[in-house]
């Protein structure tokens, strides 16, 4: 049984290095922009995968909000899932490549924001003890 856990991370994180490598050099969408896999999430049975980005800006969505621009790339992914997936297979040596499907994963804006926050609550301390 762990033989099928650590068969599915190994999958996972060779789809997460594959993906990264598409859609830098194979997508030219620019709602997409500049995006981040950090991370996949594939079934027992390899069927499914959910893969999870972030949004680092560029493109025309630098204009907007960090999460607005996330939400659009991974709307922009999710619209090129299948052919990502028919490159995906040709790159992968398994019988079948996983369903793609994208979220936005927005823990690095998060953690941007506590890191302000932070910062902030630091900067008016050091005000008040000054």
């Amino acid at each position: 049984m762990m033989e099928n856990n650590s068969r599915a991370q190994r999958v996972a994180d060779q789809i997460q290095r594959d993906l990264a490598s598409l859609i830098q050099f194979e997508i030219d969408d620019p709602r997409i922009g500049m995006v981040s896999v950090t991370g996949v999430e594939v079934t027992q049975d390899l069927a499914h995968a959910k893969v999870f980005v972030t949004s680092l800006g560029g493109g025309d969505v630098a204009r907007q909000p960090s999460d607005a621009a996330g939400r659009e790339s991974t709307a922009a992914l999710n619209g090129a899932a299948g052919y990502l997936r028919g490159l995906l297979a040709r790159r992968l040596q398994l019988r079948a490549a996983p369903k793609l499907s994208f979220h936005y994963d927005a823990s690095v804006e998060r953690g941007r924001q506590l890191d302000e926050l932070i910062d902030s609550a630091l900067a008016s301390d050091r005000e008040r003890h000054s």
